[in-house]
């Protein structure tokens, strides 16, 4: 028998009836009925965050993390418009994100209400602006419409980015009737392989294949190991592949020098879950535009390619392996590690080198590492590799500074698992303060912070390509570390200046049950593994930072 329901239970209802367990967003008044929609539901939870930014990379990374969608909540005005630069991110990296954003009360709608966003009397169109980040978006003014536009939206979302409801206040207050729960069909797109199957059957010789983060997303790890052996085939991993193969060296503007000669000594490259941005591309262009390509994914790549559409690569990448066990195994590739070589730097703190080294050899087996923009994060991914049970997130669809700290928390919440995070201080000044977040639910959650009191990459930037000198990307000195014990008690928060204080800091916020920092004094000075900084004249420099 049919009953009746507040719109935003009924919302939270469903949510939690498809396995979500999280909420993450900031309230306000005109989101204020879900969330007290969500603190009356025994199986679902409210997660307070301290900016909307924030909320979204949580719900981002809560989704990376393994959830099928994240989901982000945020009122109206300038906390909608707060979500924009972190559904962007979740949108350029195809994450399943909902975000469910509060609206005036339809009454209002172009008559001057407060945060009026209806897109009436000139008021700013929220539908619009939504819709240019997003893979679905509706404004819902018709309190019976929620059960289809919901479900729509999920379904939207699990193809692959972010599906918004734009939800005015009385909608939300509106009782509706209900009478069961709608079905959300899963519409994953998985056709035969068969293509790429018959093409690499037809090319013998030796396979290298460019792994992308789609694999890890899928939870397709052991399955594109089985392809891997298979084929006998080389790995290389995309920047933000870095777990899907540990043992892989990386491509792109922070990945290996001499991973185009690999590509060169194979007959075919197949692309496995990415479509091979610049961020991957630059550095192998001249070996992979002589070697056939062939592309598994759910996006086609920037490159030309031979490609099967996949929304599911556990299942794609097993029926290629069952189609390929015939074919002659390729003798093995020689795969090298050399790094790049920066300018060799004197000046004070510890160098990059360094610390990856350190925390190469301190973190556990099984930790998630979550890397934000900057040189600290050139570093990570150059020479940190992932852990080998765990996963190894960076977001390089918009490179959003900042992202890490939500994000982290969103996989904290997922994996309940100890997640560490690598940001610099120019990243920490923008979205730090989430660390209260994880104070305040005590979460397994470790931060280093690389303190060179500057945007060091631009820093970096003034000197290679305009001479800078008196940059105007240095920051005032801070002592994180000790501002952060002192802002929140009890909370383990260290400065650090040299590898052995880094090491006996780390292994103490390794061994602390809930969150805990360590800020690491390094060098704004210090030129990153980039490729774009290191070449050989300042002609080719600019030429490679403009693509990059």
């Amino acid at each position: 028998m049919a009953s009746r329901s507040r719109a935003v239970d009924y919302i939270v209802d469903q949510l939690a009836s498809r396995g979500i367990g999280f909420v993450f967003g900031v309230d306000g008044a005109n989101i204020e009925d879900l969330f007290d929609a969500l603190r009356s539901h025994p199986d679902i939870t409210g997660v307070l965050a301290k900016h909307e930014f924030a909320a979204a990379t949580m719900a981002d990374g809560y989704s990376r993390a393994g959830a099928e969608v994240g989901v982000v909540a945020a009122t109206s005005g300038g906390g909608a418009l707060n979500l924009i630069a972190g559904l962007g991110e979740s949108y350029s990296s195809r994450i399943p994100v909902l975000a469910l954003i509060g609206q005036s009360p339809t009454a209002l709608d172009g008559q001057g209400g407060f945060q009026d966003t209806s897109g009436r009397g000139g008021s700013l169109d929220a539908l619009r602006l939504f819709s240019a980040v997003s893979v679905y978006c509706r404004r819902v003014e018709n309190p019976a419409d929620i059960g289809t536009l919901l479900a729509e939206a999920l379904v939207a979302a699990r193809q692959g980015g972010p599906a918004v409801l734009l939800l005015p206040k009385d909608v939300q207050q509106s009782e509706i009737r209900v009478s069961r729960t709608v079905s959300v069909p899963s519409h994953r797109r998985t056709p035969d392989p068969r293509p790429v199957a018959d093409l690499l059957g037809r090319t013998p010789g030796r396979v290298v294949i460019i792994a992308g983060a789609q694999v890890a997303r899928d939870d397709a790890r052991a399955e594109f190991e089985a392809l891997r052996d298979v084929l006998g085939a080389a790995v290389i991993a995309a920047p933000d592949a870095r777990d899907v193969s540990p043992d892989a060296p990386v491509a792109g503007v922070m990945g290996h020098p001499d991973v185009g000669d690999a590509i060169g000594d194979c007959e075919v490259c197949l692309l496995v879950g990415t479509r091979l941005p610049v961020t991957t591309r630059v550095g192998i262009e001249h070996a992979r535009t002589s070697t056939p390509t062939l592309s598994i994914g759910a996006e086609t790549p920037f490159v030309p390619a031979v490609h099967v559409h996949s929304d599911d690569l556990r299942r794609s990448l097993a029926q290629l392996t069952d189609q390929l066990r015939d074919r002659p195994r390729s003798e093995p590739v020689a795969m090298s590690h050399n790094a790049l070589q920066p300018p060799t730097h004197d000046g004070p703190g510890v160098r990059y080198g360094d610390a990856m080294t350190v925390l190469d050899e301190e973190l556990p087996g099984d930790a998630d590492v979550v890397v934000d923009a900057g040189n600290s994060g050139a570093a990570a991914i150059h020479l940190l590799p992932a852990r080998r049970d765990g996963r190894f997130v960076v977001a390089l669809g918009m490179g959003g500074m900042g992202f890490s700290f939500g994000a982290a928390i969103g996989m904290c919440f997922a994996r309940g698992r100890r997640t560490v995070v690598l940001a610099g201080d120019g990243s920490f000044f923008m979205h730090g303060m989430e660390i209260h977040t994880a104070v305040q639910y005590g979460l397994p959650l470790t931060v280093v912070l690389f303190n060179n009191n500057a945007h060091a990459m631009c820093v970096t930037r003034e000197r290679l390509f305009y001479g800078g000198l008196d940059s105007r990307n240095r920051f005032t000195t801070s002592r994180l570390g000790a501002g952060l014990a002192a802002m929140f008690p009890g909370l383990p928060s260290s400065d650090v200046a040299d590898v052995e204080s880094m090491r006996t800091a780390l292994r103490a916020a390794l061994a602390h049950d809930g969150p805990a920092v360590i800020s690491v004094d390094c060098s704004a000075d210090e030129i990153p593994p980039f490729a774009a900084f290191l070449t050989t004249t300042t002609k080719e420099a600019h030429r490679v930072a403009a693509r990059t």
